[in-house]
């Protein structure tokens, strides 16, 4: 920041001493008062500049206003004195171009944003050649005018547009670099989740296998084998974790499945006292497994938070099949009575944030905010297909 305020402040200076050169020049073509009026209009727009940053399409018309207003003045002012014809008085081969029209014309692509807004910017400096052609004496040859307005005004814009492209590959690399850099990181995260936890989770399903098989009490046999399920889900949730960062598989490739069965939260929400009303609108779609365990896990958060921090509240569940996505909002009221504080305290306090990463995996959104009545609301979004590591 400080870097760009001292390069503002050396183009207004630069262009004020051009600005005061070409006054030495243009000023006896007025009569007093109005030479100081036009050496005033030449340094507003020297000082006019400090702004073309911000708003550079402004500054241009600014300078083209002002270089009408110096044609005007040296044609029809009354400055000119009355005996004198008015282009026997300007150099032939001379135009009327303010001090600060080459630097106008150069930050219009270079600071203009958008494409709107830089096809716009182009209109002023199209006034700007078009006046200071106009503005030329008659005996004036057009090959030399016009060099001169190529010079002034072209030549500055054209080397905006090679610096605004530069600037723009260099921000495009500066992306593909980070893109690359995140894809890298995935990659490993990847490998050591597949390396460590798919292990020892594996390890587990198989001993809590051979402890339903070899154990003569049936309520152990029960507790291994929901043991066993248990991991087992857990190992396709990492599998489905790993393909989306392992660039190289994504999971958008896996099976398709309806929405995992709401019913089992549901039921374990209303046992703890938590009223849910289940809205559902659209056709279900087949959704890849990991979107659909995501908008699982998007409720079953949602859930647990009510249970903790708003007990006795009303909840509203909706689930909208959308043709290309899916999208779940739990809305709780106000809690009805105080919560447990030391369920409250439980826990590292990060489901929110975890639910959040990993609904941008898979290139969903996550609203979670509290309303105005005192409830909260958890509205997720998430994609119909997930987008593999080549569609960047």
């Amino acid at each position: 920041m400080r870097r760009e305020r001292v390069v503002d402040t050396g183009v207004v200076l630069l262009a004020a001493l051009l600005s005061v050169t070409n006054a030495l020049v243009q000023i006896p073509l007025f009569r007093a008062p109005f030479d100081a009026a036009a050496f005033g209009l030449l340094l507003a727009g020297a000082a006019a500049l400090w702004w073309r940053r911000r708003a550079p399409v402004a500054v241009a018309w600014f300078v083209a206003v002002l270089t009408a207003t110096l044609v005007l003045a040296v044609w029809v002012w009354p400055g000119v004195e009355p005996e004198a014809v008015p282009w026997e008085r300007l150099d032939p081969d001379g135009i009327l171009l303010p001090a600060a029209a080459p630097f106008a014309a150069y930050a219009v692509p270079v600071y203009a944003r958008g494409e709107r807004h830089r096809g716009l910017g182009w209109l002023p400096l199209a006034a700007i050649t078009a006046v200071a052609v106009a503005g030329a004496p008659p005996q004036a040859h057009l090959v030399t005018v016009a060099g001169q307005v190529v010079t002034l005004v072209g030549a500055p814009a054209v080397l905006g547009l090679y610096a605004a492209a530069r600037v723009e590959r260099l921000e495009r690399d500066q992306e593909l670099r980070a893109v690359e850099a995140r894809r890298t990181e995935r990659l490993r995260l990847a490998a050591e989740i597949h390396d460590v936890v798919s292990h020892r989770v594996s390890v587990m399903v198989l001993q809590a296998g051979a402890l339903q098989l070899t154990t003569g009490d049936e309520p152990t046999r029960q507790a291994a084998e929901e043991l066993r399920a248990t991991g087992r889900r857990a190992l396709e949730e990492l599998r489905d974790l790993v393909g989306l960062l392992n660039t190289a598989g994504s999971a958008a490739t896996g099976s398709l499945a309806p929405l995992p069965d709401l019913s089992e939260l549901l039921a374990a929400a209303e046992s703890i006292g938590i009223a849910v009303d289940l809205h559902e609108t659209g056709e279900p779609l087949p959704l890849p497994a990991v979107v659909g365990r995501t908008a699982y896990r998007a409720v079953q958060e949602a859930l647990t938070n009510v249970g903790k921090h708003a007990p006795g509240a009303r909840v509203r569940l909706e689930v909208h099949h959308l043709p290309t996505a899916i999208r779940v909002r739990v809305r709780n009221t106000a809690p009805a009575r105080a919560g447990d504080t030391a369920l409250t305290a439980a826990g590292g306090g990060t489901g929110l944030l975890g639910l959040q990463r990993r609904i941008e995996l898979v290139d969903g959104t996550l609203v979670a905010e509290p309303c105005a009545d005192g409830g909260f609301l958890v509205d997720a979004t998430l994609p119909a297909l997930v987008p593999t590591g080549d569609d960047s």
